[in-house]
């Protein structure tokens, strides 16, 4: 069995460690759906958050910051007795402001995968770090980020949140080096392209190890 990160102790975490986690994403549908989803874990665990991700996609639209934009408050109220997702009414009311600050972002930076990743200047920053422990809450990059997310309207976006989302998108590379996704994170980090071609060759190795 092959070792992983910590936190990663059952379903659905490690499908979503070993398939996902710290891939490099530059498709802006997909940081919209981690910044609702690391919102929604203030809190709580990743793994509440994971088993509601289904019920996530289908109560905001597919993820269409377009279309969550335009809720208005009955779709918050609907949304409050919905018992797919976290029914708490500050998150699902950020989800909607926070779609609307995200198409602001959009239309300044063209897509708000170059406005993130420009905190860390396109590139993943590669860490080596042997134990738990030593991965921070937050750091001075996830601090700048919180704090002009927040200057742009954006909630639930504090420090630990955007290190969260750092993370989960690949701006960072946070796998312990003796999990064995480091290798092979650090590596899809130097491909062109990163996200979504780095993906599905992740993929494939992981069916062909399970084969």
């Amino acid at each position: 069995m092959p070792r992983r990160c910590r936190w990663a102790r059952g379903e659905p975490e490690i499908a979503y460690h070993d398939r996902e986690w710290g891939v490099p994403l530059r498709s802006d549908r997909r940081l919209f759906e981690l910044l609702i989803l690391e919102g929604a874990q203030a809190g709580l665990s990743w793994s509440t958050v994971l088993r509601r991700r289904s019920g996530y996609r289908r109560a905001f639209a597919g993820f269409d910051p377009t279309r969550v934009s335009r809720f208005k408050p009955a779709a918050v109220e609907r949304l409050l007795r919905d018992p797919g997702i976290i029914r708490h009414r500050g998150k699902i009311e950020s989800a909607v402001t926070n779609a609307r600050a995200f198409l602001a972002v959009q239309r300044e930076h063209g897509a708000f995968a170059a406005y993130l990743w420009g905190f860390v200047g396109g590139r993943p920053i590669q860490r080596r770090r042997r134990a738990p422990r030593q991965v921070p809450a937050e750091t001075a990059v996830s601090r700048d980020l919180s704090r002009d997310l927040r200057r742009r309207g954006f909630t639930f976006t504090g420090p630990t949140i955007c290190y969260a989302l750092m993370q989960a998108a690949g701006l960072v590379n946070d796998h312990v080096t003796s999990c064995f996704r480091h290798a092979q994170v650090s590596r899809l980090a130097r491909q062109p392209g990163g996200g979504r071609e780095a993906k599905r060759k992740s993929l494939l190795r992981l069916a062909r190890r399970r084969t």
